[in-house]
């Protein structure tokens, strides 16, 4: 049994950046062996296990064959017999397919590191293609500012447009689409993912309204989403598991956006209950610094100062009934004093 680093954080090693996460392959054991050490199997199409003490991915060393459509299209063999060199044969690009062993020698056997070098995205073999998935992967690697500047080699390119064409991207669970989507969003340069799905013709099926990539006016993945949707005519994420708080974050901007003194005060009336002010008083703060909101921002602090004034506590004495009619009383006498 041999435990080898790999993927991202070695490359990130390589180029003098800290790895937020370690991935771990293990060759040379088997998962009645691993979960005799204390490793929690966790994988469910092929053996991975948490490391007892870290909670670290730790996997077998497996090679795969293309066996269907989409991302869970493959069959896995990860017999003891499979070597570092053939696990990182299956990986999809140079740069990621680099191991380091516990002394520290690096097996690079698809010359990552020149790569690397060459600041170059190249594919390590090919059946890239055979993975839809890794043409998402490849603009998500844009969002991180130390790979920003990496150029995508000829061939490359020419595989993205394979699986284009392929339609296999309408194979993928939105669910992994959606990952990747989530990840950009964390990152240093959001935008450059949305411009290379663009740019490289990825946008059917999961990003057809995407037209416009700026999303980096704040560092927050709530408020970067919002920015999106609001850049978008908010159109996005049909076919996509968007976390419920995202979808109310980005309905509530849509609201704010909508609002203004020049409006009809019956329909003001509508927005404040929509945005529900007392509830989202800390997300509308973080909205407020999108450039979108720049000419309404004034009206809607002092809307928002108001109602938090308002002393809606006198709506105790009246019936349920009778409720709803004194709380519209209170919201247009604001509205008036705007």
């Amino acid at each position: 049994m041999k435990v080898y680093k790999v993927g991202g954080s070695v490359r990130d090693s390589l180029l003098g950046v800290d790895a937020f996460d370690n991935d771990w392959v293990v060759t040379g054991s088997s998962p009645e062996e691993m979960i005799s050490k204390g490793f929690k199997p966790i994988g469910k199409d092929f053996p991975v296990f948490l490391h007892p003490e870290t909670k670290e991915e730790y996997a077998l060393a497996r090679t795969e064959r293309k066996s269907g459509t989409g991302y869970h299209g493959f069959t896995f063999y990860y017999g003891k017999d499979v070597t570092i060199e053939e696990d990182l044969l299956r990986r999809d690009f140079t740069i990621n397919a680099i191991a380091q062993d516990d002394d520290g020698n690096i097996i690079d056997p698809c010359n990552g590191r020149n790569d690397l070098e060459h600041k170059i995205f190249r594919h390590v073999s090919d059946s890239f293609h055979e993975d839809p998935l890794r043409a998402i992967r490849l603009a998500r690697f844009y969002s991180y500012a130390h790979l920003s500047d990496f150029k995508i080699s000829k061939s490359t390119t020419d595989y993205v447009k394979k699986i284009v064409e392929s339609n296999e991207l309408s194979e993928l669970l939105p669910d992994r689409v959606w990952a990747e989507v989530s990840k950009s969003l964390e990152n240093k340069n959001p935008n450059n993912f949305f411009e290379k799905i663009i740019s490289l013709n990825l946008k059917n099926p999961f990003f057809k309204n995407l037209n416009s990539t700026v999303c980096d006016s704040s560092p927050s993945k709530l408020i970067r989403w919002c920015e999106l949707q609001i850049n978008n005519s908010f159109l996005l994420g049909k076919n996509l598991p968007i976390p419920k708080k995202l979808q109310q974050s980005s309905n509530c901007l849509k609201n704010l956006s909508m609002i203004s003194k020049d409006k009809d005060s019956s329909d003001q009336l509508s927005l404040i209950y929509a945005i529900d002010f007392k509830t989202n008083s800390e997300l509308i703060k973080e909205l407020k610094v999108l450039p979108n909101l720049i000419e309404s921002k004034k009206y809607i602090s002092k809307l928002q100062n108001k109602i938090n004034e308002a002393d809606f506590s006198i709506l105790a004495k009246f019936s349920k009934e009778k409720v709803k009619e004194e709380k519209d009383k209170i919201y247009k006498d604001i509205i008036s004093q705007l």
